[in-house]
């Protein structure tokens, strides 16, 4: 595979756009390493499941625009993109990591504030007298 595969993923109102392609496992966010965007450990590794469920984490480089949202969100959404690029390379991939959750998107996004009110939901207080 010398070609680049590019893949997009969204978790609220985060959008990460990935560019992938044979490498040495290099991850790349707007720029930056993975481990200077994303300090914490946690993150990091909701970013890699993907790779590692199918035993790739060593064999492509990663370069992302990631837009939006906070960071949770941002990885995400990475972690989406990351799992739909893997598909796209090989098909074969697509039953481990569909069974792992990692190719379904996460619809929930923010209820829109509604008039008269001060939040989506939440009322004025109200007092009978």
């Amino acid at each position: 595979m010398a070609e680049v595969i590019n893949a997009i993923g969204r978790r609220k109102a985060a959008i990460a756009r990935i560019f992938a392609k044979t490498g040495t496992g290099k991850i790349t966010i707007n720029k930056r390493d993975i481990d200077n965007y994303f300090p914490s450990t946690i993150l990091q590794y909701v970013v890699r499941q993907p790779l590692n469920k199918i035993e790739v984490a060593e064999k492509y480089d990663i370069a992302v625009n990631l837009t939006g949202g906070g960071f949770k969100g941002q990885a995400e959404a990475l972690r989406l993109a990351i799992a739909r690029a893997l598909v796209k390379i090989d098909a074969e991939n697509k039953p481990a990591l569909k069974a792992a959750g990692f190719l379904t998107r996460d619809a929930r996004i923010v209820e829109r504030k509604k008039p008269g009110r001060p939040k989506a939901r939440k009322r004025f207080q109200f007092s009978k007298r």
